[in-house]
């Protein structure tokens, strides 16, 4: 698309200009390369300001600004300069290019001159109120009942899941893609009742590219307090962990009889009660899982469910304002009763001035689609209606692998190497930037949030099926991504196209199209998600920027990787030494050597990183086990701009090393030595979020110890000898709202605190922890929202006092518990119950 190519260019015309090191040109070539490029920032404003005019120009401004970039990148890789005669032939060449894209340039501009004068009334005609919003404009996140419409459905689930048939059974909710299924099932599997009802649930997505280890895997990380014997991830594990407890596993989005087939032999029926429940498009499996079990269809909305639907999506709990009733009403009949139609639409007009021009122009466009029922065309309204910014955040979801839970910490890096985002005002950083943009596609329900983090923050997110396509389709379509598992792939790989092929997608199901990419060589960027040889298709990508292998383990690094002066991220699964070489990528803003939940392999694999890492002014995120090296002696001023940094050990944390990174935000460390100080944290006085962790129970407290910087907001510690006694360290961080104490983070058996102290926490977590006392008032928790207590086998009860707490939202006690502790909690229910409050939720999932 036009605006991520203009960025890309811009990206690569700054360099050119900036980097005299790495690009000794002269002034005059310089000036030729501004003289290029300064057109298309006036192009970018156009794309920003008019978005939908540049529809009918995008194609040829992406195109022009993939060919301008693809002559400065011939330059910079000085391909043709081994003799005199093609240095100059490489002149004249340089030289025509140039005048020729700036020929089409101007045309370009002088076209778009005239868009705008013909377009000065176009706010007033409801352009940019469709289009250009701010996200400060979208309708702000509320609580709303998306159960509207399944109301009887869900009671029909919820009876056959809580019947009293003893036998073990299948529960199916069978319908097309968007009718609301898997939302169904979710509000079945967490009703207080169903919670009670079962000692263990599960829920697993299966989808069309299914792997039974990866099911077995997932299965076990949903029961992994419950599975204490082994670690291992099979099947026999699974039917070990479930014989003899009554089960609910959901199999969401199950395609083929295969996928359940080589499930079903691991589901115990101890004529308890258990239950399965699966979500499938495919009435074929359906009916083969449980020939004797009654389907749950699901049915398209009627009109007064579709409008209900669509005005509690727009309006959360306001009134819809009397002039737009009969408008709304016909934009929701026009959704022809399928939800997830009905959602995007929502999320359309949540950014939209509430008046009956933009009502009526939406109703329209909706209209004008859906005569043929064809779900596609409705679905691409809500990208039609993107600004420009928000498109290539959007198309780049389509790179990742079907119901891929895609880590938001992940994408944010990507969108930022990328160089999708504007440049942020005030002191907000690019990823916060990032951030809010995420924000925006979610609540303009083109991105589905599935976790969220203790503090209410996005952990991870993904697309639904049918948006899923939809984005891989215009992706393809508009040149800006290729997603190899596409079965139309082999269309888009043309002879044509070659060389305006910017990103590729690697996924297990487009392994025979790998091979098609290796003649692309103006690829940017490689998404990667199976384990196939990357190493030896380096030196055909000399423009890479973006490498995302996370998973893919290599035992050593190639010296082709070291060439590749354009990365800017680089993720890839690496245990042993880096070369110096490294610091010859000059651009590398984000370095991830780690795969995931491999903390059990940090104490014996560690990656030694070079001194050289010191002189990579640009990195901002470093993920990776061991140590930074000391950088005695060194001149350099420190890696500014470098925001995250794990795991690394305690040893690193002197007051030298800190304060040449003193603007980090995120810190995860190692204590896992006897001798550990972290009084030297108080100079890190950006740090927001700060893990520590140790592999040991034998640490021992020392005075002094421990110091935290003033800017905390969130705080984990895991065996971590802290005793209770000396918990005012924590209580005193004023700024701090997630607390997350772990693996009997604190020694001692009582914990007492004192008037003052967590003035903001809202989030509590006591896990695996030998507490048995606990003494507090509500005064010293005035902000508390949400309290979990996991596995406090010893704990005796939750002190009254804590229901007292306004702001009190959740309590949930699960894993090993005492009988009183149970009976504590739920008193405090009864007794808030009694006076009113009904908000309070309370959660018990214990066992002895």
């Amino acid at each position: 698309m036009a605006y991520a190519a203009v960025l890309s260019l811009a990206q690569t015309a700054g360099k050119m200009i900036l980097d005299q090191d790495r690009y000794p040109i002269s002034r005059n070539k310089k000036q030729q390369i501004r003289s290029i490029y300064e057109p298309f920032i006036f192009l970018q404003e156009f794309l920003e300001d008019f978005p939908e005019k540049a529809n009918i120009l995008d194609g040829r401004i992406r195109d022009l600004a993939y060919e301008a970039e693809g002559v400065l990148e011939s330059f910079m890789l000085g391909e043709a300069k081994s003799h005199w005669w093609t240095v100059l032939a490489s002149k004249f060449k340089f030289k025509h290019q140039m005048g020729k894209i700036r020929a089409e340039a101007d045309s370009i501009t002088r076209e778009v001159m005239a868009i705008k004068n013909n377009s000065s009334d176009a706010v007033q005609l409801g352009d940019s109120s469709v289009a250009g919003s701010s996200p400060s404009r979208l309708a702000p996140v509320t609580k709303i009942d998306y159960v509207v419409g399944l109301h009887e459905d869900l009671l029909e689930i919820k009876s056959r899941l809580c019947g009293e048939s003893p036998n073990l059974q299948v529960i199916t909710i069978v319908g097309m893609g968007g009718i609301g299924k898997t939302t169904l099932a979710k509000c079945a599997y967490d009703d207080p009742l169903t919670v009670q009802q079962f000692d263990i649930r599960a829920w697993v997505t299966v989808s069309q590219d299914y792997n039974a280890e990866v099911i077995f895997s997932s299965l076990l990380a949903s029961m992994e307090e419950f599975n204490t014997e082994s670690s291992e991830r099979s099947s026999e594990n699974v039917f070990k962990t479930l014989k003899g407890r009554r089960y609910l596993i959901v199999m969401d989005d199950i395609w083929s009889t295969e996928a359940w087939d080589a499930v079903r032999y691991i589901l115990p029926d101890d004529g308890n009660g258990s239950r399965v429940m699966l979500t499938t498009r495919e009435t074929s499996v359906a009916a083969y899982a449980d020939h004797l079990s009654p389907l749950h269809e699901m049915r398209l909305m009627e009109e007064g469910q579709s409008w209900n639907l669509l005005r509690q999506m727009v309006f959360a709990h306001q009134d819809c304002p009397p002039e737009l009733e009969n408008i709304g009403k016909e934009v929701a009949r026009c959704c022809k009763g399928l939800p997830l139609t009905i959602v995007v639409v929502a999320g359309i007009l949540s950014t939209m001035d509430n008046n009956l021009a933009s009502w009526r122009k939406i109703a329209q466009d909706v209209n004008s689609v859906t005569v043929g029922g064809q779900c596609e065309k409705i679905l691409s309204l809500s990208y039609t209606h993107l600004p420009h910014y928000l498109r290539s955040c959007f198309l780049y979801m389509g790179g990742f692998p079907e119901d891929y839970e895609v880590p938001v910490s992940k994408l944010i890096r990507l969108w930022v190497a990328e160089g999708f985002l504007r440049r942020p005002k005030g002191s907000k950083t690019l990823e916060e930037e990032a951030g809010e943009c995420l924000e925006d596609l979610v609540k303009r329900n083109l991105v589905l949030v599935t976790k969220k983090k203790s503090d209410g923050r996005i952990k991870s997110c993904s697309l639904h099926d049918l948006m899923r396509d939809l984005c891989i389709k215009k992706a393809h379509e508009e040149k800006f991504l290729m997603n190899l598992s596409s079965r139309n792939v082999t269309n888009f790989i043309s002879v044509e196209g070659k060389n305006n092929q910017r990103r590729v997608s690697v996924t297990p199901s487009s392994l025979p199209h790998f091979s098609k990419i290796y003649c692309l060589s103006t690829m940017h960027t490689i998404l990667c998600f199976h384990r196939i040889s990357v190493a030896n298709t380096l030196e055909r990508f000399r423009l890479l920027r973006v490498l995302d292998a996370r998973d893919v383990y290599v035992s050593s690094l190639p010296d082709e990787l070291f060439d590749l002066f354009h990365l800017v991220y680089l993720a890839i699964y690496y245990l042993g030494g880096l070369a110096s070489a490294i610091s010859k990528l000059r651009s590398l803003q984000t370095l991830h050597l780690r795969a995931k939940n491999e903390w059990k392999l940090f104490r014996s694999h560690c990656v030694c990183l070079p001194p050289e890492i010191w002189m990579m002014p640009q990195l901002r995120h470093l993920v990776f086990y061991g140590r930074l090296p000391d950088p005695e002696g060194r001149t350099t001023p420190g890696l500014d701009n470098l925001q995250t940094l794990s795991i690394v050990s305690h040893a690193m944390c002197s007051e030298r090393v800190l304060r040449m990174i003193r603007n980090l935000k995120k810190l995860e460390i190692d204590c896992s030595d006897s001798e550990v100080c972290l009084n030297n944290l108080v100079h890190l006085h950006q740090l927001e979020d700060l893990k520590l962790r140790s592999s040991s129970s034998n640490a021992f407290y020392q005075k002094d110890m421990f110091a935290f910087p003033r800017m905390l907001k969130r705080l984990t510690l895991s065996r971590v000898p802290l005793p209770w006694e000396e918990m005012t360290i924590v209580g005193s961080l004023s700024n701090l709202r997630v607390l997350k104490l772990t693996y009997q983070a604190c020694k001692g058996n009582k914990w007492e605190t004192t008037e003052g102290e967590f003035p903001h926490l809202e989030f509590l977590l006591i896990e695996k922890s030998d507490l048995c006392l606990w003494i507090t008032e509500s005064s010293h928790f005035p902000l508390l929202k949400r309290l979990v207590l996991d596995d406090c086998w010893q704990l005796a009860e939750i002190p009254e006092d804590i229901g007292e707490i306004p702001t009190l939202e959740l309590i949930e006690v699960k894993g090993k518990a005492v009988m009183s502790l149970v009976e504590s909690v739920k008193r405090i229910q009864e007794e808030q119950q009694g006076w009113g409050n009904d908000a309070l939720q309370i959660r018990c999932m214990t066992h002895r």
